[in-house]
């Protein structure tokens, strides 16, 4: 096999990649037309093919597919925690395109709290939404390292499993959200009502079923059910808590209970 120095970094290298930086050894002369056929449509190709890939994942097989990654099968994988910010990103911009076309539909608005420090918690929510949502990530990875430490996982390794998890969660919920535009439709636009009911039990089975299937194999059926439970009930208490404490640190102390 014919050995050639690198170009980025001077190693002598063998095969397609150097051993030193993974720089690709056959590197070409930039043109016009390679830089279009090649660097960008192969660009392009690849990151759509890792995006729909981690994604599919996430909705069949998060937890084996958080557990494979772990162990070392990563190359084939989008980057789980960009990708959770992007569908983040895409919800809250179809939520507001729902409430435009809901407005020049039906003239209905929401107009949010009244009072000023309903408001200001409006701001605050709306102002972080994207901050808030995310923080369910270290909430999930925290619960799963105290209640399953059988599976012997450090805190980053539960952070990964978590990720993969709640990107499927957020993308049931963001296929949900355009469900909800059937409002607009002629004829079934009472499907709406269904969709509203069906996506937080669709959510829950699916984050039941995955976490389940991530860490039976350590505990028996029953056990696990009951970590589970605590899972969630551990999870809603850190949510009120963390929402609280901010609100709190908001509105400088002024928060009450009465909230119009």
């Amino acid at each position: 096999m014919e050995s050639l120095a690198c170009l980025n970094c001077d190693t002598v290298a063998e095969g397609k990649f150097c051993s030193n930086c993974g720089q690709k050894t056959d590197t070409h002369r930039i043109t016009a037309k390679h830089f279009f056929m090649h660097d960008l449509l192969h660009g392009v190709w690849h990151i759509e093919k890792g995006i729909l890939f981690t994604i599919k994942q996430a909705l069949i097989r998060p937890g084996t597919a958080a557990l494979e990654y772990i162990s070392g099968k990563r190359i084939k994988y989008y980057n789980v925690f960009y990708l959770i910010l992007v569908i983040i990103g895409l919800t809250l911009l179809v939520n507001n395109l729902y409430d435009k076309m809901q407005f020049d539909y039906f003239n209905i608005k929401n107009e949010g709290a009244t009072s000023v420090q309903g408001k200001n918690i409006d701001k605050f929510l709306g102002d972080y939404a994207k901050l808030i949502i995310y923080a369910f990530v270290p909430l999930f990875a925290f619960n799963s390292f105290l209640l399953f430490k059988r599976k012997k996982l450090n805190f980053s390794e539960h952070l990964i499993i978590a990720g993969m998890i709640f990107l499927g969660v957020i993308f049931i919920n963001f296929l949900f959200e355009l469900l909800y535009f059937t409002d607009f439709l002629n004829y079934i636009d009472g499907l709406s009502s269904m969709f509203y009911i069906l996506t937080p039990l669709t959510i829950l089975i699916y984050f039941i079923a995955n976490y389940y299937r991530t860490f039976r194999k350590e505990y028996l059926a029953g056990r696990t059910v009951f970590k589970l439970v605590l899972f969630l009930l551990l999870l809603l208490m850190e949510i009120l808590v963390i929402l609280l404490i901010a609100i709190g640190i908001f509105t400088k102390g002024t928060f009450t209970l009465i909230y119009n």
